[in-house]
């Protein structure tokens, strides 16, 4: 049996691309952040700021805080993908 590390569905996830896109005003499509492609650097190319804002956006629309201290950050934003399993195992807490 494999085990799969996702625990966000497709809905979540093109959720989450809008909210990304919304948030920074990025002259992309949702759809065209692939899920497993990193946030930071030769991916989606964002920086600390942009983290920030993303942030603040799913904070206020999912209803649980990301903390600029937390430890995980780096994995929590290391792509479409890791960000929506975070909010799917977070949200509503």
């Amino acid at each position: 049996m494999a085990l799969t590390s996702s625990c966000a569905d497709e809905t979540l996830i093109a959720e989450v691309a809008a909210l990304v896109v919304s948030a920074l005003n990025l002259e992309i499509s949702p759809a065209a952040i692939a899920p497993d492609e990193p946030l930071f650097g030769d991916g989606l190319g964002l920086d600390s700021i942009d983290i920030l804002e993303v942030a603040l956006v799913v904070s206020k629309r999912y209803g649980f805080s990301l903390r600029a201290d937390n430890e995980d950050n780096l994995k929590i934003f290391a792509s479409l993908r890791s960000l929506a399993d975070h909010v799917a195992a977070n949200r509503g807490q």
